[in-house]
This record gives structure tokens, sequence and C-alpha cells, in this order.
């Protein structure tokens, strides 16, 4: 079961993780996330009905944290955790990695203020890559009304803390790009240290723009180490 980001969806989830899941026979799962302001609460029910002791969780960045957060509070509930591209660690406002968290908050009130369509343009002028911007703007675009809602309560909903990270018992692969500056490789370092069966892997924006699996692949190799070499 793997989230998304915030403002992502699931059909980059799909790319990033169908493939490279697929190929160890592992059936993705990976849902549409509830739009507006129960984002968080939806998605947090979603994996209390999926998830299982041979389920694995996980997500990409927003979608990385709720995981966590969620494994955290239900030891023994999943096999293992995929995590891509960890953006801070405990509530943003206390977090010295918090670029990801003011993006998305700047982003939910250009929406409101200048709408969709503006604030893409002007995402699109300063993405770190141009298929960030691609991906966006298909996203975006499916949330319709809802998405500055959706993006507002995704960048104030908390990453874990270090103290939940420590409680995660299993094994877990953590996707890091070298090159982003909102999800910086200290963080995917972090949480890696702090938990106690975790291998980070890093990819970079170039080659998830190449091939979005790469993103994916990185994931999955780290929780292969962390489940049968560490």
């Amino acid at each position: 079961m793997l989230l998304p980001g915030s403002g992502s969806d699931h059909v980059f989830v799909s790319a990033a993780f169908a493939e490279p899941l697929g190929a160890l026979g592992i059936r993705l799962l990976a849902p549409p996330p509830p739009a507006g302001p129960g984002l968080v609460p939806g998605l947090w029910r979603t994996l209390d009905s999926a998830a299982g002791p041979d389920v694995l969780v996980g997500g990409i960045s927003f979608g990385a944290h709720l995981a966590a957060r969620w494994a955290s509070a239900h030891p023994g509930r999943c096999a293992g955790l995929l995590l891509a591209m960890p953006g801070w660690i405990g509530r943003p406002a206390h977090s010295p990695h918090g670029a990801a968290t003011a993006a998305a908050l700047a982003g939910a009130a250009a929406v409101r203020r200048d709408g969709t369509a503006s604030t893409l343009a002007a995402v699109r002028a300063t993405a770190p890559a141009p298929w960030v911007a691609d991906e966006l703007e298909r996203a975006w675009n499916g949330y319709g009304h809802a998405l500055a809602d959706s993006l507002h309560a995704a960048a104030l909903s908390p990453a874990p803390t270090v103290e939940e990270l420590r409680r995660l018992g299993a094994p877990a692969g953590i996707a890091a790009l070298s090159d982003d500056p909102l999800h910086p490789r200290a963080v995917a370092t972090r949480w890696a240290e702090a938990m106690p069966r975790a291998a980070v892997v890093s990819t970079s924006l170039d080659a998830v723009g190449r091939d979005r699996a790469a993103l994916g692949r990185a994931a999955l190799l780290g929780w292969l180490r962390a489940a049968f070499l560490a």
C-alpha cells in the first residue's frame, strides 16, 4: 500500500513502483488520494483497512511521512516499508529542512489567490526538473476545486519524530534523490540512522525524469538490503 506525495497522485506512484514490485511478484496497491481537508484521515483509514503482516506500506514524500507514522503506531501490521523522498522529521515548523512544507503552503495560497493554471506556470518556471512540473500539472488538475485544501492539509501534516522512527521494527528501504533541494538526502540518512533496520539508496532527478521506476527501484533495493543483508 503506497501513498502519493503532496499534490501528487496514484498515477505517479504506479509509474514509480508497479514495475519494480511486479518483478518480484508483488502486487501494487496505490489508492487515489481523497481530495480536500480530509486527505490525511482518509489515507490513514486506507492504511488501516488494507495493511497486514504480508503487506509493504510506504509512499513518496508526504505519503512516506504518513505511512511511517502509521507503521510506528501499528507495530507488526506490515512486512516492511518503502519510503521515498522524506522531507523532514517531526513537526514542519520545528524542522531545519522545511523547504517542502513552505513550498506546499505557498502553493496552496497561490492556488487560492491566482488559480491552478497561473500557479502551475510559476511552478514550471522554478521546478528543479521539467518532469516534476509535468507530473504536478496532471495531478493538480485531478484535484479540481479541492486542490488548495489538499495541499494545505499535506503541508501541515507532521513527519515521524525520531522516537517514532526508532519504533519501526520492520525493514525499510529509503529512496533519496541526491539533487533535490526539497527532499534533502541528509533527511533520508537521518531517518535511516534512527530506524533499527533501514537502508538508503540514492537516485537523481535526471534518472527519475528518464524512468519514473528508478525511484521505486531505489526504495525496493533499500528494503531488500535492510531485510536480508542487515
